[in-house]
C-alpha cells in the first residue's frame, strides 16, 4: 500500500440513542446510531411499539369515528 494516501485507522466509540457505548476502530472518532444490538428487537425478543403519524388513524376502519 502507498504511504501517506490512507486515512488513520484509531479507536472510535459507537454510541446509541439508548445509551449503550461500543468500543471499535474507524477512520471517525465518534459514531452516533439510533438503534444498537443492545435495545434491537430481533436481537433483545422484546417487541417496541413505535407509534408513527397517522397510525391510529389508518388502522381505523374508514367512517368509524375517532374519540
Amino acid at each position: 500500500m502507498k504511504e501517506g494516501i490512507h486515512p488513520a485507522y484509531e479507536p472510535a466509540k459507537i454510541i446509541c440513542a439508548c445509551g449503550n457505548v461500543i468500543d471499535t476502530r474507524s477512520t471517525v472518532k465518534s459514531i452516533h446510531v439510533e438503534i444498537c444490538s443492545a435495545c434491537h428487537p430481533f436481537y433483545t425478543g422484546k417487541q417496541k411499539l413505535v407509534d408513527t403519524a397517522n397510525s391510529f388513524r389508518a388502522a381505523t376502519p374508514i367512517g368509524a369515528s375517532v374519540a
